[in-house]
């Protein structure tokens, strides 16, 4: 059984495909456990844009009192368009450009997540053109495994992201150097898609290590951001279709060493976004093959470029023949590539040419990442509220 009305799946075939559509009721249900679970502990949220930054989504986010969490500079303007207060965001990235720099400075954001030592050198020197001083925090790599897909494991020291622990006493001395720079922070980001919590306990025990460090050297640090990451359940949205808040922010509070007068950031996005969205597809055409059928949908890879980048699951279903008869299918795109597949040897309905076909949980890092790949138009979002 699907979770769309009998009279929404109408609308949706008397609409051209393809297509995102959002349930902002569900995003508001989702807002609102966020809230209350982060408000217990007095826990500060910033929204991650890049799971999606479509202006009426960032506007519903924004009513619920949260910051931004961005990663260029766009994304900072983005945010500040859509009401955000300066004061309330924070800019991440391993690959700043002066440009982008210049435009959090200009916005006097809350702080900049830093990740080098040259990066520190660069905002303090434009920071000085400019007469200001930047707030920084530094991520610091706790090499802590994410168990999860290598593509979105962040936190280790393999990966570009973030300076390591035999890097410290470097950056510490470079700091006294450096007089456009006040240090506010550290931050910590291991990955994303995270659905077991014990990575999450890992990283608490290594923050405590690093808070010790900085205590040693009596160097205050006023914020412990924590990043994202928190994963979400794609194999069955409606049953899960808001994440278990309470339990990763208790863990946090459990095992977390917070010190007088620190407050503790969380940057969320997946979590938030992603189960308030479906990709709306159609099908064009079903091509009998030998081990299987090919169901090929009007969406492509370029509509959702998960299962392609990272061989990502979303549940597929179709919403115009729910019941009957299952047939196996290779769920696939219109591209001109092998690797524009949604999903292999699938147990579905048996389908026809026409039939409405959803994706599911494709609220973050679906139409965010879409592209023009073989010229196709980037295709139109709908909300649940005056559909």
């Amino acid at each position: 059984m699907t979770s769309f009305s009998k009279e929404l799946i109408h609308k949706f075939t008397l609409t051209p495909t393809p297509f995102y559509f959002y349930n902002l009721e569900l995003l508001d249900r989702t807002l609102q456990s966020l809230k209350t679970e982060a408000e217990r502990y007095d826990f500060v949220i910033h929204y991650a844009l890049k799971a999606n930054s479509e202006n009426r989504i960032l506007t519903r986010i924004k009513s619920y009192g949260f910051g931004a969490d961005c990663v260029s500079g766009n994304e900072v303007k983005r945010a500040i368009e859509n009401g955000f207060p300066s004061e309330q965001v924070v800019f991440a990235g391993v690959g700043k450009s002066d440009e982008e720099i210049i435009t959090g400075l200009s916005n006097n954001i809350h702080s900049f997540n830093c990740e080098s030592v040259q990066e520190l050198e660069v905002i303090d020197q434009l920071a000085g053109k400019m007469g200001k001083i930047a707030p920084v925090a530094l991520r610091l790599n706790p090499n802590v495994s994410a168990n999860t897909h290598k593509y979105i494991t962040t936190g280790l020291e393999e990966n570009k992201f973030g300076i390591n622990q035999w890097e410290l006493e470097t950056i510490v001395e470079k700091l006294k150097t450096l007089k456009n720079i006040r240090l506010i922070g550290l931050h910590f980001h291991i990955g994303s898609q995270i659905t077991d919590l014990s990575a999450f306990k890992s990283l608490c025990l290594k923050i405590n290590d690093f808070q010790k460090w900085f205590e040693q050297r009596r160097i205050a640090i006023h914020t412990i951001n924590v990043g994202g990451g928190l994963g979400i359940d794609y194999h069955d949205p409606d049953k899960n279709a808001i994440v278990d808040f309470a339990s990763f922010f208790k863990l946090f509070h459990e095992f977390l060493d917070v010190y007088p007068g620190q407050k503790v950031h969380f940057e969320l996005g997946r979590a938030v976004v992603a189960q308030c969205g479906s990709l709306i597809s159609k099908v064009l055409y079903i091509k009998n093959g030998v081990n299987t059928n090919f169901m090929i949908l009007d969406a492509g890879m370029t509509e959702l470029i998960r299962p392609a980048l990272y061989q990502a699951y979303h549940k597929i279903e179709n919403l115009t023949n729910t019941d009957g008869a299952l047939q196996r299918y290779d769920v696939v795109g219109p591209i001109c590539e092998s690797s524009d597949c949604f999903g292999k040897a699938l147990q579905l309905p048996v389908t026809k040419r026409g039939d409405i076909i959803a994706l599911r949980s494709t609220g973050a890092y679906g139409e965010v990442m879409s592209s023009n790949y073989n010229l196709r138009e980037k295709v139109k979002a709908y909300y649940s509220e005056a559909f």
